[in-house]
């Protein structure tokens, strides 16, 4: 059993690492001054080691109504993705990225197949069978990251030091890559205006609900 003196310094080195916690706050904005959803941020330590995946349960994509169920997902390097059918219809899940090619031929409702995505990137998901159906898999460094929501806003809670900032959207060119510094102090705060590209996605045609593989 641990004495009170050892645990003492246990409790106290916690709190200290709790304390030196910080956090960023972002809000990301269209040139038109709107929000922008799925506008993915990430932190990467330049004074520290990045963590490795913590052993949590795997991010999910599922197909359901013949689309994927998130539009942008987010995870670090070395995580697990399952991707079930949680559909009607059989899909063909596949990826021509550099970060990673990978097929997940015709598989039947119900089942589910899995992935570790080991390299940072963009993963961009298709479905043969389906050409409507896309998403987005970014795989960051880093156990640091947020996705914006609805109101343009993200928080990332991160030990106080230096960091790369990285910011990705799907309607982007290129991400934005910046520093900075978080401290146990207020919040830090960032917003950015984005020059979004059109939204080239596929539109569904009125009957397309009952297309595809069975």
């Amino acid at each position: 059993m641990k004495s009170p003196f050892i645990l003492g310094l246990c409790v106290a080195a916690f709190t200290l690492a709790e304390a030196r916690a910080g956090e960023l706050s972002l809000l990301v904005k269209s040139a038109k001054g709107e929000p922008v959803a799925d506008a993915v941020v990430s932190l990467t330590p330049l004074d520290a080691p990045v963590p490795p995946p913590a052993a949590t349960t795997p991010a999910v994509i599922a197909q359901q109504d013949q689309e994927y169920t998130t539009y942008v997902t987010v995870v670090q390097a070395g995580s697990k993705v399952v991707f079930p059918n949680k559909d009607t219809v059989q899909h063909h899940v596949y990826s021509l990225s550099k970060a990673k090619k990978f097929e997940l031929p015709l598989y039947n409702p119900g089942q589910a197949e899995s992935i570790v995505f080991d390299v940072s990137g963009v993963v961009t998901l298709g479905c043969n069978i389906h050409d409507w159906m896309l998403a987005y898999l970014i795989v960051v460094p880093t156990p640091y990251f947020a996705k914006t929501d609805g109101l343009g806003t993200a928080h990332v809670t991160a030990p106080a030091g230096r960091y790369k900032l990285e910011l990705w959207h799907p309607r982007q060119s290129t991400a934005i890559a910046g520093e900075i510094v978080l401290d146990d102090g207020p919040p830090t705060t960032r917003e950015f205006t984005l020059a979004l590209k059109p939204d080239r996605r596929i539109r569904r045609g009125p009957d397309s609900k009952s297309g595809g593989y069975r």
